[in-house]
């Protein structure tokens, strides 16, 4: 893909949607990193209905250890994998505590020393708790650069790369969440919906140019 087309794909998202933002329910650094954690394998809308009752009772570190690791259990119960999840949240709170006077740290390496906080996680904070222009590849994000041809590397790190070198930095700060609402409601998994995407024109799977067989996407 030329740069000239990636300066008009992010140009048309910005106009559709000036100020994009995640769906997620947070409303502190903490409250995004639990939200994001337990994303996983889960849909935002999943998440938001487990995090009402539970940023109800605790939305701080100190507070979710408090209710203990038995009772955080049973609040994550109707997500995939919420044992796991309850274990590495929990973990999670303790070395917030720990480490970081309970505050959520604002660096790669701390984030991604928390159990259950992997590069995808640490992005999604950096960029949407503290401004950071990161960019998580999660499977939406994934397609989309593969799909159009705007980034067509073969893992999520590839992709996260090349994204950042040729998304140009005025739009770099938004296009994680353009890309996922993109993927999400537009260039679905198993049916995109060509005929109203805005930027088709510089699809390279709209104009029968993508590749044939693209790598599997990340779970997570």
């Amino acid at each position: 893909m030329t740069p000239e087309a990636v300066v008009r794909i992010f140009e048309i998202f910005q106009k559709a949607c000036p100020a994009p933002k995640t769906e997620l329910l947070y409303d502190s650094p903490f409250t995004l990193l639990v939200a994001v954690m337990l994303s996983a394998q889960s849909t935002d809308k999943q998440v938001n209905i487990v995090t009402r009752p539970l940023f109800a009772l605790a939305n701080t570190p100190q507070a979710m250890l408090a209710l203990g690791e038995e009772q955080l259990t049973s609040l994550l119960k109707s997500l995939n994998l919420f044992r796991s999840k309850a274990k590495h949240l929990f973990q999670t709170c303790h070395l917030l505590c720990e480490r970081h006077q309970g505050e959520v740290p604002d660096a790669r390496e701390a984030l991604e020393a928390l159990p259950g906080v992997g590069r995808k996680t640490a992005n999604v904070v950096m960029n949407t708790a503290f401004g950071h222009a990161t960019i998580a590849v999660d499977t939406h994000i994934f397609r989309v650069a593969q799909r159009t041809g705007l980034a067509p590397g073969k893992t999520p790190r590839a992709v996260e790369d090349i994204l950042l070198k040729v998304i140009p930095e005025t739009y770099r700060q938004n296009a994680h969440h353009w890309m996922i609402l993109h993927g999400r409601y537009t260039c679905k998994a198993r049916s995109p919906l060509c005929h109203t995407c805005l930027i088709r024109e510089d699809c390279g799977f709209f104009q029968g140019q993508s590749l044939l067989a693209m790598p599997q996407a990340p779970k997570s």
